[in-house]
């Protein structure tokens, strides 16, 4: 029943009252006399058989319509279109929610706009949302979500601002975390924010109501982020400074295993979070903490170290059990065997786990008699079933040094017997150097090739050159040094020495065809028969038209000097023609020499028959001189 009609039903009840007053000017106006019959007839009937046509015709006692209505309508509240005022809560259905508001209708609101207050109840104020005071059937059309929606960023920077705790409405799952309705904006729970510890099935907070925390706002993008966690926290703050100060380094406590990572778990022991090391989990090597222990898993942990500013507890779980070392065999010493596997590589060695929390290190050295260091992976494998030697033992330390080479005889022991000098053996080639090859005969066995002994014939400026690394190489012993482990070793000497039979071949002033195969800033390599090579001086190269013969070229040379001893044959192309020249200029000398001697030869024969002639002459010029000089005087 609207407060309209109620109040019509009260001046229908007063009606009689206000009849005899009528009546009393009846007397002189006859007009209200008959007005008064009328509506004394209305006021007679029933509330149901009112006439309502007839009452709206009437001034209601005296009183204009229009004043009725304008006493009755400061009754009511005012209210504004687009305007938020708070209203009451007065009844509840399945599909809304009655409010009012003191006017003169109630508003209806549908029920999901209050999903994220399932705790609403009759007689709760709530803000509503003015959106239209009368619609067209005279219904007040209110609005809940927008009354929060216009209010809420006030509200949500209020509540950051005095560090409220506010209720919200998990919404739906995102990537992430959860969206929560606060006060009508969508804000972000970070998954990390829901609890302490990880939650690892969102789903079941979805369509929950919640305290929250606005921890962050970002006013340009209008983003809101909130924690469920802070105020976990923040009851969890005082809970953890009073189990802190309670705690003593070896203390055993129960706790409850909350995350596992690659580096270690971490324990809740009620109220506050401890760590174990992954060093910390077992005496013995493990690749991941999950090989000891599994989530939610209650377990006992005693206290290693703890920081009181930090809130940091360091846990140990190995610790409860007594250390391997100390279980370790009292009668095992130095020189025994043991057994055990391979459970860490690297390059300097291999641990070998004697027993669980039992690790000794055999060193890459220790592997093999070689002196030629190798990684310890050419030897070993994780996982590999190994025996070995006890080296060093040191109880307090704890530590072990492991050999294997040891189980095996040592090699150079017996070198003698098993490599003489001058003895022929096939070797692999394991390194070069500038000077040499470095050849294995067995493990444990290497010897030095050196880089003069490669080749009788062929002048080797590296290694590479004439042999590859892996390749077998055949050599003979020249020289054993046991004490430094040293082999000397040749490979030109399993060949008798060409330079010998060179020497009658090669002579000095002999001409042998070559191939020129390369230059260097002297001269020229020339490749000759037999595998041998000589050398040419870079002025030995030209060619008798003036020009420089080229790599690859064929040319005769002449042998302008043979040495045994340093292996060197020194060549030239320039000689031959030169000499064929010089030849040639000798004997068109030795020709002029001998016509001329022949000229010299007639000349003087002549003279000589002329000498004769001419004595004679002179002989007989002198007697007519004489007698001219007698007669003058």
């Amino acid at each position: 029943m609207t407060k309209e009609k109620q109040v019509i039903e009260e001046e229908i009840i007063e009606a009689p009252v206000q009849k005899e007053t009528a009546a009393s000017f009846a007397e002189e106006e006859t007009p209200v006399v008959d007005t008064t019959k009328k509506r004394k007839s209305n006021a007679s009937v029933a509330p149901d058989k009112f006439d309502w046509d007839a009452f709206e015709r009437e001034t209601d006692y005296g009183r204009p319509k229009e004043e009725i209505a304008a006493d009755y309508d400061k009754t009511l509240s005012t209210i504004m279109e687009g305007e938020v005022v708070d209203g009451t809560v007065v009844a509840i259905g399945k599909r809304e929610v009655i409010v009012n508001i003191g006017y003169k209708s109630e508003g209806v609101i549908s029920i999901n706009e209050f999903r994220y207050n399932p705790e609403l109840a009759v007689g709760d104020k709530v803000e509503v949302y003015v959106e239209t005071a009368e619609d067209k059937k005279g219904q007040l059309i209110l609005s809940h979500k927008k009354a929060r929606s216009f209010r809420s960023w006030d509200r949500v920077n209020e509540a950051c601002e005095k560090d409220e705790i506010v209720k919200g409405y998990i919404k739906c799952r995102t990537k992430g975390g959860m969206i929560v309705d606060v006060f009508g904006i969508e804000a972000f729970l970070p998954g990390s924010q829901i609890d302490v510890k990880p939650i690892r099935d969102y789903d079941v907070f979805v369509n929950k109501t919640m305290e929250f925390k606005i921890v962050k706002i970002n006013h340009e993008f209008r983003n809101v982020v909130v924690s469920h966690k802070a105020l976990i926290e923040a009851e969890l703050e005082a809970q953890k400074a009073d189990i802190i100060s309670k705690l003593e380094k070896g203390q055993v406590l129960e706790g409850t295993v909350k995350n596992i990572t690659s580096y270690g778990v971490f324990v809740d022991l009620g109220g506050v979070d401890g760590l174990i090391h992954i060093t910390d989990l077992s005496w013995g090597r493990i690749n991941h903490p999950e090989e000891v222990v599994k989530l939610d898993e209650k377990i006992n942990v005693v206290i290693l170290d703890f920081d009181d500013t930090k809130k940091r507890i360091a846990l140990g779980l190995k610790q409860l059990t007594p250390h391997p070392w100390d279980a370790l065999d009292p009668n095992l010493k130095v020189g025994d065997k043991v057994s055990g596997k391979v459970v860490v590589l690297a390059d300097y060695g291999a641990f070998v786990e004697i027993q669980p929390g039992v690790e000794g290190l055999i060193h890459v050295s220790e592997m093999s008699w070689s002196s030629h260091l190798r990684s310890a992976q050419d030897f070993l494998k994780v996982g590999d079933e190994v025996e070995a030697q006890i080296l060093t033992l040191d109880r307090e330390e704890r530590k072990m040094s492991l050999g294997i080479k040891q189980l095996k005889e040592d090699p150079w022991a017996t070198i003698s017997e098993k490599y003489p000098v001058g003895s022929k053996h096939s070797a692999v080639v394991r390194n070069f150097t500038n000077f040499g090859v470095f050849v294995e005969l067995e493990e444990g066995v290497d010897g030095l090739v050196h880089i003069s002994d490669l080749s009788w014939t062929k002048k080797v400026k590296h290694p590479s050159e004439f042999t590859a690394i892996g390749e077998k190489l055949d050599v003979v012993v020249l020289e054993i040094d046991q004490e430094n482990r040293r082999l000397s070793l040749g490979h030109k000497q399993l060949e008798e020495n060409p330079w010998d039979v060179f020497e009658t071949v090669f002579t000095v002033g002999s001409i042998h065809e070559g191939t020129i195969v390369s230059f260097n800033d002297k001269g020229a390599t020339v490749a000759l028969e037999y595998g041998i090579e000589g050398f040419a001086p870079a002025k030995a190269l030209v060619k008798e038209d003036g020009t420089t013969a080229k790599a690859e070229e064929k040319l005769n040379f002449k042998v302008i000097e043979f040495n045994k001893s340093n292996k060197k044959i020194i060549l030239s192309h320039s000689r031959i023609w030169e000499d064929i020249k010089r030849e040639g200029e000798i004997k068109e000398k030795n020709e002029r020499n001998a016509e001329a001697e022949s000229t010299h030869k007639a000349v003087k024969k002549i003279k000589s028959n002329l000498e004769v002639t001419t004595l004679g002459d002179i002989s007989a010029l002198a007697d007519l001189k004489s007698k001219m000089e007698a007669n003058k005087e």
